[in-house]
């Protein structure tokens, strides 16, 4: 990777002194920041408002490596368990395995030096189908006309005469789609791309695009085999999918996989304390959530915490994690 400098202009030198005051306060306590992105986008796209287009995501790495200590996830892990994190300290992660990761993110990542996980959803890899929430948001988008009917379906009527109603149709019927028992999912975004003639590009990983990553020094996490509920599946099934995964992903890159990130990811609706003890059995050292805030030394190594960037600016993107390290 490319050696940057840390920037000495007063904004990032003040943010250092306050982290750095933060962590003399807490000695021995030391607290650990995960940043999680999904897709990185060319330009802005108001249909996907959660996912930072390029410019954006710039900013925030050019952020995180003045203002922070970057770290490898397995060595945070490992400061964490001995009490030997350093001042500041994140780890960047991505989940479900775009390709924007290796294509847009990947060269920001080296331009600024910063390790990262990437955990990928491997039912996906190698293949032009997309995630199911990309059909919706892809099918709401192409669809000609003011209005989607998919009352027959059992989804309602949606108006779509504006991009605002577009955006308002896709939030909903993803979030109808995400608890739904998989086959009726599916049978819900078969209904849904019958009236479209949408062809969207593929947008996963493939596995030289993962190979890549690995030789880069982009660690690769498992993230299910199809990114199902996993409350929602029998145990047997559910155990399968975290197995299935790590084993692709180790056939992949050769080398272990030491982490999973659990689908959606909010405690005792998405996960519970079973799947937890599936991960410790399927053979990860540590498992992820989307639980918003710190990890510290006390946290189960099943359920760390990760955020997503969703502040309105940079700045306050900083001063949130600098919040979350005070603790």
């Amino acid at each position: 990777m490319n050696t940057y400098q840390r920037s000495a202009a007063p904004l990032p030198t003040l943010m250092r002194a306050i982290g750095n005051s933060y962590s003399l306060w807490q000695a021995g306590r030391g607290r650990l920041c995960i940043v999680n992105y999904h897709r990185i986008l060319e330009t802005h796209d108001p249909l996907l408002g959660n996912e930072p287009d390029l410019a954006t995501f710039r900013e925030h790495m050019k952020m995180l490596a003045d203002c922070f200590n970057v770290l490898p996830l397995h060595k945070a892990l490992h400061a964490l368990q001995s009490h030997t994190m350093p001042p500041r300290a994140v780890c960047i992660t991505f989940d479900d395995g775009y390709r924007s990761t290796y294509e847009l993110a990947l060269p920001v990542l080296q331009e600024f030096n910063l390790p990262a996980t990437v955990f990928v959803t491997t039912g996906y890899v190698d293949r032009r189908e997309n995630m199911w929430n990309d059909r919706i948001v892809e099918a709401v988008r192409s669809i000609q006309g003011d209005q989607l009917d998919l009352r027959p379906a059992g989804a309602g009527r949606y108006p779509l005469a504006t991009v605002t109603e577009r955006c308002v149709a896709a939030h909903e019927l993803t979030q109808k789609a995400k608890y739904l028992p998989p086959a009726e999912r599916m049978a819900l975004i078969a209904s849904l791309e019958a009236v479209t003639d949408s062809q969207a590009a593929p947008l996963m990983l493939s596995s030289d695009m993962i190979r890549a990553l690995h030789r880069a020094g982009i660690e690769i996490g498992a993230h299910t085999v199809s990114h199902p509920i996993l409350t929602s599946l029998p145990d047997d099934v559910a155990l399968q999918e975290m197995v299935d995964s790590k084993r692709t992903l180790e056939a992949i890159i050769g080398e272990p996989v030491r982490y999973f990130a659990y689908p959606n990811g909010k405690a005792g609706l998405d996960f519970d304390q079973r799947h937890m003890a599936m991960a410790r059995q399927a053979g990860f050292a540590a498992a992820f959530t989307t639980a918003p805030g710190p990890v510290s030394a006390s946290q189960d190594m099943y359920t760390l915490s990760r955020s997503r960037p969703w502040d309105a600016t940079t700045f306050f993107y900083m001063l949130r994690l600098l919040r979350w390290l005070a603790g």
